[in-house]
């Protein structure tokens, strides 16, 4: 079971590897260093399986991950060139190999070539040692094959141009042994072949020369100098031959690396130990210093993982007599999570139309990050309540694209803050903001301030007065929001709109062409259409209700008595009227409305001044006084009739009223009560009536309802005892049943006697059933139901019986 989960563990590995080969392809190029300006560097396009026409309509684009961009992707040619001349030595140091990465971003759809440039070096440089003579100190009584390390040459090249080789002058003493560094590099070691002697020869002196494995060549020297001592016959011991040690980055300076420590069995001088740096590198003397005499390895400059992620410090101890001894510190520099993610935009498509689609992308970014591990690991997000939305991509790419619609009227820009965020501990965040321009569309119809205008105008107008103004408002900007204004066709009295309105396109100013007249058009409805500019136009019509106000144009009308020039008729009026006697009534109408045709009537002139009088509101002709046989036989009048316009119009009428005797009149009979007291005592009996009227209908009526409501509850008792002994449950059960009171109205009626003491006969009206009363019975009880049934024929023709007899009766009341 073992053996079958590791390889399955193996296949899933080999299988995502696989897959993120796949994902992330990659193209490896090189080139040399030194090159011109505008050099070729490859051809992508055998790499990318794309020709020119298709390289161009995906906006091929070379994006470099530093700030310095070296090389420029031609779009026409699929030619990488060089931007910038490079020296790899001034771009890369030390490092090996030195690559430059750069990206390939197509478009439509988004994809990410990977592009290694291996800048190679040339052999420009040579090698060079830090000083141009070294001093040794070597007791004779030194072992044969003790080896020195020499101080090594630095060559700013790399590979095979950087340094390959030592050697020393010819001498009898010393030999030369190169050996390798973890990092590649190379350096010497002086061995000593033969014993020295210093009372023969007490210093020697070597040329130590230093050879890369360029072409040509190139050589440096140095001088060393070594002093014969005395004997020393111990050397200085390192506890540790190797001193391993974690160091944070970022930490403080002077703080304790580590402390190496070392003895010598000597006594005196020569048991004296002092500690250096041997085979200094620069990044070593700009991060650490050594403390002499203690041993103490202490922090002097800026360590960060990002430049150096480990140390490798070779540290001497040197007795008084000149005996040495060598350690290694090796130095893990502890990555902190001290870099903040980086966001890179690479494309912005601002403005972007309000009618976009969905999933249309809008910027592509890439987030970086120099830490390492979860350090290094970022994540994306943006702003809540947006129409946009992110997408991953290929190597730490990611699409802005949109959700949903969008709508310019609503937010005409969005400033989207991105914000990036590793996973280190704690987690360090960055923000950048993009603003996203929103371009308009023609996607709304103007609106008008109302759903429904209204003008009023008086008649009589001057044509071409202004009636009002119709606005309409577009939230699109530019040509989308430019209103005009239009009618519509239509028809007012069987005649154009447009021969009694017309409308300014620009302003919706409405202006009446013609004069109206309110006798003959009181309103009228045009209907407005507004159209916006836009590409493709859209418009919206609003009601116009135009309103004729009268003016007092018309003067009153006589009715009665004619006033046509023909024969006039004469009003016969009894010798024996009596003061108030009703003469006759003058009928006039006006064709003005509102308050220009409230009439009020005058008497203008009379044959007999005190005989009649006009009602001011009515127009009815009473005598003012009886008749006596002095009066004129003929008695003409002229009775003005004037409305309450501004100006009042007036106009008159004429009436000839004769003057006879024997003329009956059945309504001459004037009762002798005062007519005063009459009123009062018929507001009093009227008000004692209702008063009593109405208690005894409130009693009734509550009455009533008490009786109402007990009769339901019997009747309700009655029909569950019935329907628990005798009737079935269920749904055929019968909807009507009769009443189980034999010899009653089943139905209740609503009697409504009208008796009026003005009218000359009242009514008796005979009404539907107010509410339905049904009534329960035993199937065994048809027969009492079909007696009930002519019971209730019966009482119906007895109703009939007493209608009659109460329309009679109220008649002969009447």
């Amino acid at each position: 079971m073992e053996i079958y989960s590791n390889n399955r563990q193996g296949w899933s590995i080999f299988l995502y590897f696989c897959m993120y080969w796949a994902i992330c392809e990659s193209f490896r190029y090189s080139v040399p260093e030194e090159r011109k300006s505008g050099s070729l560097v490859a051809n992508v396009l055998k790499d990318l399986k794309l020709d020119v026409k298709e390289l161009v309509n995906r906006r091929a684009r070379l994006v470099s991950e530093g700030t310095k961009q070296y090389f420029q992707l031609d779009p026409h040619s699929g030619d990488v060139l060089l931007k910038d001349r490079i020296d790899r030595e001034a771009l890369c140091g030390q490092k090996d190999p030195c690559v430059l990465l750069s990206e390939i971003v197509l478009e439509n759809p988004v994809q990410v070539h990977r592009i290694e440039v291996e800048i190679e070096d040339v052999n420009d440089n040579s090698p060079q040692f830090s000083k141009k003579e070294f001093l040794l100190e070597m007791p004779e009584q030194t072992p044969l094959n003790t080896r020195f390390p020499l101080e090594i040459a630095k060559d700013a090249d790399k590979g095979e141009n950087a340094v390959q080789n030592y050697s020393i002058s010819p001498n009898n003493h010393f030999s030369v042994d190169v050996q390798n560094r973890r990092d590649g590099s190379k350096y010497a070691e002086l061995i000593l072949q033969k014993q020295l002697d210093r009372e023969e020869k007490a210093q020697c002196s070597l040329i130590l020369s230093a050879v890369d494995g360029g072409s040509p060549r190139k050589t440096g020297t140095a001088k060393i100098v070594i002093d014969v001592l005395d004997a020393n016959d111990n050397a200085p011991q390192f506890h540790q031959s190797v001193y391993k040690v974690k160091l944070m980055e970022n930490c403080l300076p002077n703080i304790v690396v580590t402390t190496v420590n070392a003895t010598d069995r000597d006594l005196g001088p020569f048991g004296d130990i002092t500690f250096s740096f041997s085979q200094l590198p620069d990044n070593v003397a700009r991060s650490f210093k050594l403390n002499k005499h203690t041993g103490e390895l202490t922090v002097a400059g800026i360590i960060d993982y990002e430049e150096n992620t480990n140390y490798e410090i070779s540290i001497r101890a040197t007795d008084g007599g000149g005996l040495s001894a060598y350690c290694k510190v090796i130095v893990e520099v502890e990555d902190r999570n001290d870099n903040a993610p980086e966001v890179t935009l690479t494309s912005l498509t601002s403005p972007l139309p309000e009618d976009s689609p969905i999933d249309t992308l809008v910027a592509l970014f890439r987030i970086t990050d120099r830490d390492s591990g979860d350090n290094g690991r970022t994540g994306c997000a943006i702003g809540k309540n947006l129409p946009f939305m992110l997408k991953t991509s290929e190597n730490n790419y990611y699409q802005l694209v949109t959700q949903q619609s969008l709508d310019r009227e609503k937010a005409s820009e969005y400033n989207i803050t991105i914000t990036a965020t590793d996973r280190g501990s704690p987690r360090l965040t960055s923000t950048r903001i993009i603003n996203v321009q929103i371009s308009d569309v023609n996607d709304n119809s103007p609106v008008f301030e109302k759903s429904r205008y209204e003008m009023q105008i008086r008649e009589n107008n001057i044509p071409g007065l202004l009636l009002g103004l119709v606005h309409a408002n577009d939230l699109d900007t530019d040509q989308n929001a430019k209103v005009t204004y239009s009618l519509l066709p239509g028809k007012v009295s069987d005649q154009p709109v447009s021969s009694y309105v017309s409308i300014n396109s620009e302003t919706g100013n409405l202006y009446a062409i013609r004069s109206l007249d309110y006798e003959q058009i009181k309103d009228f409805q045009v209907t407005v259409r507004a159209v916006d500019s836009g590409s493709s136009p859209l418009s919206s019509e609003v009601m116009v209700r135009v309103v004729v106000m009268d003016e007092n144009d018309n003067a009153p009308f006589i009715l009665y008595p004619l006033q046509n020039g023909t024969s006039p008729s004469n009003d016969l009026v009894p010798r024996g009227a009596e003061a108030g006697y009703l003469v006759t009534k003058v009928v006039a109408v006006d064709r003005d409305s509102g308050q220009n045709s409230w009439l009020s009537y005058e008497l203008l002139k009379a044959t007999e001044p005190g005989l009649f009088s006009v009602g001011a509101q009515n127009g009815e002709v009473k005598t003012m006084r009886a008749i006596n046989k002095r009066d004129s036989l003929k008695q003409k009048l002229i009775i003005g009739v004037r409305d309450n316009g501004s100006p009042p119009q007036s106009t008159s009428a004429t009436l000839s009223i004769l003057l006879v005797d024997g003329f009956s009149d059945p309504y001459m009979k004037i009762v002798d009560i005062p007519k005063e007291e009459v009123v009062q005592e018929e507001d009093r009996n009227l008000t004692m009536y209702l008063v009593i009227c109405l208690a005894v209908i409130s009693f009734i009526f509550l009455v009533s309802v008490l009786v109402f409501i007990a009769i339901k509850i019997q009747k309700r008792r009655k029909f569950i005892e019935t329907s628990t002994l005798n009737f079935p449950v269920g749904p055929n059960f019968p909807e009507n049943c009769g009443d189980v009171d034999a010899g009653t109205l089943s139905r209740a009626y609503n009697y409504e006697v009208c008796l009026a003491g003005g009218s000359l006969n009242s009514e008796f009206r005979f009404l539907r059933p107010l509410f339905p009363v049904f009534s329960v019975e035993p199937p065994h009880k048809k027969e009492e139901s079909r007696i009930s049934s002519s019971q209730e024929v019966s009482s119906h023709a007895a109703e009939g019986q007493l209608m009659n007899q109460v329309r009679i009766q109220s008649t002969s009341y009447c």
